[in-house]
C-alpha cells in the first residue's frame, strides 16, 4: 500500500451505497440483522461489522454471499484486544473528570464554583474534542482490518491518519448527512430503521472501498514515475 490523502468524494459513497441496496436488499437486510445480533455479545460488534463489509464486498462484486456468513467468530482476537486496549484508553481519558468530580462535591450534589466549572467545562471539551479526533483520524482503520487485512492496530491507525488527512470535515459531515438519513428510519415508527441501517453501512462500505482503491500500490505507476 502507499498511504497517502484520499480524495473523499461524498455524494458518490452516499449514491452508490443506495444503488447497491436498492439491487440487492433482501441479502444485505438479513445480514444486517445478523450484524445487530451478533453486536449483542459482548466485545462481538466490531467483528460483526467487520464480517458484514466483507459480505457487502462480495455482492459489490457479484459473487455468491450468505448473510449467516456474519456469524463467523475466526478473527474475533483479532480485534478483541484492539477493543480492549481502546476502552482502556477511554477509561483513562474520563478517570480525571470522576476524580475532579469527586474533589469538587459534586458526585454529594454541591454546587461548584465558577472557577472550578469552567475548568469542568473545558475538560468535557477536551474529551469530546479526542473523542471525534481520533474517531475521524480512525476512519478508516475497520477497512483495513476487515477489507486489506491488517492486524496490528497500530499500523492501520497509522495508514488511517494518512488517508484522512485533509478530509476531517469531510469525513465528518459524510458521518452526520448518513447517520441522519438513518435516523430518518427511527421516525418512521422505529420500523424503517431496519431499512435504513443497512444503508449507512453500504454508504460506508463504498467510502473504505474508494479510500482503499486510492492508496493501493500499483507497481506499474511508481515504475512510470521513476522514469
Amino acid at each position: 500500500m502507499n498511504p497517502r490523502p484520499v480524495d473523499f468524494k461524498f455524494s458518490n459513497y452516499i449514491s452508490q451505497g443506495f444503488d447497491l441496496l436498492k439491487a440487492n436488499f433482501m441479502p444485505i437486510f438479513l445480514a444486517t440483522l445478523c450484524t445487530i445480533l451478533m453486536s449483542i455479545i459482548p466485545f462481538c460488534g466490531v467483528v460483526a461489522v467487520s464480517n458484514l463489509l466483507k459480505f457487502i464486498r462480495k455482492i459489490d462484486k457479484g459473487q455468491q454471499a450468505e448473510p449467516s456468513e456474519v456469524f463467523n467468530f475466526g478473527d474475533f482476537m483479532k480485534y478483541f484486544v484492539p477493543q480492549l486496549l481502546i476502552f482502556a484508553g477511554v477509561i483513562a481519558l474520563y478517570i480525571p473528570y470522576f476524580v475532579l468530580l469527586a474533589l469538587t462535591g459534586m458526585l454529594r450534589g454541591e454546587q461548584p464554583s465558577g472557577f472550578v466549572g469552567l475548568i469542568m467545562g473545558l475538560y468535557v471539551l477536551f474529551i469530546v474534542v479526542v473523542i471525534f479526533y481520533f474517531t475521524l483520524k480512525g476512519f478508516y482503520i475497520i477497512a483495513l482490518m476487515s477489507l486489506k487485512n491488517i492486524a496490528d492496530l497500530k499500523q492501520a491507525w497509522n495508514i488511517s491518519k494518512v488517508m484522512s488527512t485533509g478530509n476531517l470535515i469531510m469525513i465528518f459531515l459524510f458521518s452526520i448527512v448518513v447517520s441522519f438519513l438513518g435516523e430518518i428510519g427511527i421516525i418512521l415508527c422505529g420500523i424503517g430503521v431496519f431499512f435504513t441501517i443497512p444503508f449507512i453501512y453500504c454508504a460506508h462500505y463504498f467510502a473504505y472501498k474508494d479510500g482503499l482503491s486510492q492508496v493501493e500500490y500499483d507497481d506499474i505507476t511508481e515504475i512510470g514515475q521513476n522514469y
